[in-house]
Formats: structure tokens, C-alpha cells, sequence
């Protein structure tokens, strides 16, 4: 069995705790600093391991652009986006509306790539997207902050443009080097908006704060981030983000056990629909 199999529920399990994750993080410390930390430290593990294990930490002149544009697309946006999207709505919605990503990525891949648009692919993404629609349907009752829903998007928007511009400019190098190199881009962008913010960093942490961080930098950044791209690496954009249907399902249900979150029945709905679309575009389609 192809261990690319393996990647896509790995990266739901990863992503998905990261929710609850970032949320328990926010109770503690505020978003510029825990974004400036945990990208940093993120960062700065994956540059480590690629150094000792004998990886060269070089880049090609011609990998520079496409390193700084599809890190600052793809992680810094991406990022940024979620955390203040957990700031302006629950984890849960915060999470199914994020990973709007397919949409977006498959629209984008068809434009610019020119990627062809399978049965199942189709099939997938309609299936998945009408889950999503049934997920964040409360959303639309205006009860929710607006920013609630516009942090979301952008973050689905951004993660989706970084992939398909490096499908188009794929960069060369060490893969453990670059994804350091454009966590440490995204650490410095929010440095920048901490120093502007006039944030503080809290002298004392409780020690859940202080797991779920953990958690947050070593398995949720550094590892999950290098599984992405070697999924990217192997299939076309559009069924690589499909294959991350998954994700806010579990993150849903992460969110429910570890921060309190109550879905009601359409939720459970919407959960079997996002389930459904993930498996099938995980294992229904064809790789490029």
C-alpha cells in the first residue's frame, strides 16, 4: 500500500486537535505573540533536524520568490486568519468554514493550471461543500460577528492560492528547509503585528496552556506542515485539498471535548456529509 495513503488522515488528526489547540493557546496569550512563537519555534526545530541530519539550510536564488510568495500565502495569511477567526466565532464554525479551501483550490487549479475536473473529484467537492453549507448555516442568522465568518474565508482563500502558485512555481531544495524558512517568514510578519499592537507576552502559563502549545508547534507546525507539502508534492491541488475534508470534522469534535462546544442535529448532518466527501476524495480519485 502506497504510504501516500497515510498522509490525509494524519493531517485531519493534526490539524483538526490544532483547533482546540490554538483556542486554549488564546485564553493565555494573544494572537500576534502566539503566532510569533509558535511559527518561530516551528520553524526553528525543522531548520534544526534538516542540520543535523546533514541537510544543506541553502536556497537556489531562483526558489527565493517563490519561497517568500507561497509562505506568505499559504502559512502567514493562512495563519494569521485562523487564529483571529477563533477570536471572532466558535472553534467549530471557525474550523468548517476554513476548509472552504477545496472550493477555492479547485476553481484556482482549473483557471490556472488547468487541472481537468473528474466525476469524483466533482462529486467530492459538491458533497463536501453542501456539508459545509448545512455546517455553518447558523452563521447566517446574524448572530454571529461578521469578522467570524471574513477571517475564515480569507484563511480558505490564501491557503488555496499559496498551493496553486507552488504547483506553477515549484521550488527546489531540501523540502524541511523551505517549509522552516517560510514558517520563520510568517513568525517575522507577526512580530511585526505584535510590535504594532502593543501585545504583551504573559509572564506565566498553566500547564494546559502550556501542552496545548506544545502540541501547536511540534505537531501540529512543524510536522503537519511537511506532511502538506509532501501530499502536494504527489497529487494534483484540487485532490489534495479535498482530502482535507476531514479536518474540521475533527476538529468539531475536538472542539466539543476539550473547549466546550455544542453542535445540534444539522451539525451532526453536516458531519456525515464532510465525512462522506473526504473519503471519497481521498480514496476515489486518481493521482496526476
Amino acid at each position: 500500500m502506497d504510504p501516500i495513503r497515510f498522509i490525509p488522515p494524519a493531517l485531519a488528526i493534526l490539524w483538526g486537535l490544532n483547533w482546540p489547540a490554538v483556542k486554549i493557546g488564546l485564553s493565555e496569550v494573544p494572537p500576534f505573540a502566539l503566532r510569533m512563537g509558535g511559527m518561530g519555534a516551528g520553524g526553528l526545530i525543522l531548520l534544526a533536524v534538516a542540520l543535523m541530519s546533514g541537510r544543506s539550510l541553502q536556497v537556489a536564488r531562483r526558489d527565493v520568490v517563490p519561497l517568500v510568495v507561497g509562505g506568505f500565502l499559504s502559512i502567514t495569511v493562512f495563519n494569521l486568519a485562523v487564529v483571529f477567526a477563533q477570536l471572532n466565532t466558535t472553534t467549530s464554525r471557525a474550523a468548517i468554514l476554513t476548509f472552504t479551501t477545496p472550493l477555492w483550490a479547485i476553481v484556482l487549479a482549473y483557471l490556472v493550471l488547468g487541472e481537468r475536473l473528474d466525476r469524483a473529484r466533482i462529486a467530492a467537492l459538491v458533497i463536501g461543500l453542501a456539508g459545509i453549507g448545512v455546517l455553518a448555516s447558523p452563521i447566517f442568522t446574524g448572530a454571529i460577528n461578521p469578522l467570524g465568518v471574513l477571517f475564515p474565508v480569507i484563511a480558505a482563500v490564501s491557503w488555496a492560492a499559496g498551493s496553486v502558485y507552488l504547483k506553477r512555481q515549484p521550488l527546489g531544495g531540501e523540502r524541511m528547509v523551505v517549509i522552516g524558512y517560510q514558517l520563520l517568514l510568517a513568525a517575522g510578519v507577526a512580530a511585526i503585528g505584535f510590535a504594532a499592537s502593543g501585545e504583551v507576552l504573559p509572564t506565566h502559563l498553566s500547564t494546559g496552556t502550556a501542552l496545548a502549545i506544545a502540541y501547536h508547534v511540534i505537531g501540529a507546525t512543524s510536522l503537519a506542515y511537511l506532511l502538506w507539502f509532501t501530499l502536494l508534492d504527489r497529487l494534483t491541488v484540487g485532490a489534495a485539498a479535498m482530502t482535507t475534508f476531514a479536518i474540521p470534522v475533527v476538529g468539531v469534535a475536538s472542539a466539543m471535548v476539550l473547549v466546550g462546544d455544542r453542535p445540534g442535529l444539522l451539525d451532526y448532518a453536516g458531519f456525515a456529509a464532510v465525512i462522506a466527501a473526504a473519503g471519497l476524495a481521498t480514496f476515489g480519485t486518481k493521482r496526476a
